[in-house]
């Protein structure tokens, strides 16, 4: 499996559209706009966020086509995710993609436009310009109950046609995203463990070549 951290940026790739609705294609659904609304305001409260997560790939019969795991660490603008064979790191202004079996890593600017991605704006309000949504019934597991919405995206020439957030309704928390292709795959976005309290050094989020001697840096900037 060669998806890795790119089946995250297929994730987070949807909420760049920066749409306006065209008249005649409905309105949101209101309480579906409330829910998304507390996610958003509660992920907003947190000063650091530490998540295990689980990758996976279905085909449109809903087989696993494979899976990985990996963790993501976040705090303000700053994010590192590691996941099987790569790491992605961000201190808020420079993006370090480090590949573990190609021993280098590329080096980017932070684009600080709307439109950039992050894994924070999956917890925050991206959906506004970018989906109609509506809220549909509650479904429960291990006994929570969870909150499901499904976005529709407003620009018709993305590669998925709809996009389904499973809400903890007790923690007002996304614990996975389910992304339909228009090709039949399916990409799932699960949330295992999150840690909100976590204390996170900023030297976290930053590449230090003195603990990868023997990587190649291309520098991007």
């Amino acid at each position: 499996m060669k998806y890795s951290f790119t089946l995250l940026i297929i994730l987070f790739s949807f909420l760049t559209a920066q749409a306006q609705p065209p008249k005649g294609m409905g309105k949101s659904d209101p309480q579906a706009k409330g829910v998304l609304d507390a996610v958003s305001a509660k992920f907003k409260t947190f000063k650091t966020v530490k998540a295990s997560f689980t990758l996976k790939i279905e085909d449109a019969a809903g087989k696993v086509q494979g899976s990985k795991t990996g963790t993501v660490m976040m705090k303000g603008v700053k994010y590192r995710v590691s996941i099987t064979g790569q790491e992605i790191f961000c201190d808020g202004a420079t993006i370090w993609t480090y590949d573990v079996a190609a021993k280098e890593v590329q080096v980017s600017t932070l684009d600080n436009s709307s439109g950039s991605i992050t894994p924070q704006k999956l917890f925050t309000n991206f959906y506004d310009k970018d989906f109609l949504f509506v809220l549909a019934p509650d479904v429960k597991k291990g006994g929570k109950v969870f909150q499901v919405v499904e976005l529709t995206p407003i620009d018709k020439t993305k590669p998925f046609f709809k996009v389904v957030l499973e809400v903890d309704k007790a923690s007002k928390t996304i614990m996975s995203t389910r992304v339909f292709e228009k090709n039949g795959n399916r990409y799932l976005y699960a949330i295992n463990t999150m840690n909100t309290t976590t204390a996170i050094t900023d030297d976290t989020f930053s590449f230090n070549l003195k603990k990868y001697p023997g990587v190649e840096v291309i520098d991007l900037r």
